[in-house]
């Protein structure tokens, strides 16, 4: 590890001991009636208007001026190639998980993504019917039984639970941008991911500022469900509610002569 790295750790490991500091602060004083899922609401609300102020500020202009001056057949292969290195990363997960059949979809996507997508910018795979099987170091730890913990948003990174948060540092040694030894390449490469990232949540973004009266309880809903369903339902949560859906119909009766009811027939 170089001498840069070294200080990087160090200085995240204190600021991850100052943040839990202040986190466990603020769970104590939560108030008795906050939704069980996030009992820091409070500093999470706070933590979410920095994040959103700083998108407004900064992140966004410049995913909609990417997305306005970069044509869009570029942007396609930026996504396809970061998207090919997270599959890598996928691919040790779904090992770690004991998923035969998707270790083997994934491996066959890297290898062929790689080599006739050219390192990944073309996505053959998806043409080739091979299914994506994304997966974290967070769904690793769901997988085995490790619960999700209160919901958290996080500085710059935004919604999170405290197991996601503790699968950071391994998700990021899993990251192969961050062994990328030039640090001028190395940002530049983070700074674009993260720019493609939020270009292709502007349509997304849109409809949550038209739609959501709370845009704050609007994400982490979002969030927590969208986990929930990665990891195969409420397994990690087993005393949980059934998840609801909203994208099935209702069940309608049918009256039938006589007054009895008939359900719909197939």
């Amino acid at each position: 590890m170089t001498l840069g790295r070294k200080a990087s750790a160090i200085a995240w490991f204190r600021w991850s001991l100052a943040g839990l500091a202040l986190l466990v602060l603020q769970g104590c004083a939560s108030a008795p009636n906050t939704n069980p899922r996030d009992p820091w609401e409070s500093f999470n609300r706070q933590v979410y208007g920095f994040n959103e102020g700083l998108d407004e500020a900064v992140v966004k202009p410049v995913a909609i001026a990417y997305q306005d001056v970069t044509p869009a057949l570029l942007r396609t292969g930026v996504s396809n190639f970061f998207g090919n290195l997270s599959d890598i990363w996928s691919l040790v997960n779904n090992v770690l998980q004991l998923k035969p059949r998707e270790s083997v979809e994934t491996l066959a996507r890297v290898g062929v993504n790689t080599t006739i997508g050219l390192a990944g910018v073309l996505d053959v795979a998806t043409e080739l019917k091979l299914e994506k099987h994304s997966e974290d170091f967070g769904q690793t730890l769901g997988r085995w039984g490790v619960p999700t913990g209160p919901y958290l948003v996080l500085p710059l990174l935004g919604p999170s639970t405290l197991r996601d948060t503790a699968a950071m540092p391994v998700n990021w040694r899993g990251n192969l941008i961050g062994g990328v030894d030039d640090s001028a390449v190395r940002n530049s490469l983070t700074a674009l991911r993260v720019v493609d990232l939020r270009a292709g949540l502007l349509r997304a973004g849109r409809m949550i500022d038209s739609a959501a009266l709370d845009k704050y309880s609007f994400t982490r809903d979002a969030y927590l469900q969208r986990r929930r369903s990665l990891i195969g339902g409420n397994m990690d949560e087993p005393n949980s509610p059934p998840e609801e859906r909203y994208d099935l119909p209702e069940p309608v009766n049918r009256t039938v002569p006589g007054g009895t009811s008939k359900p719909p027939q197939p």
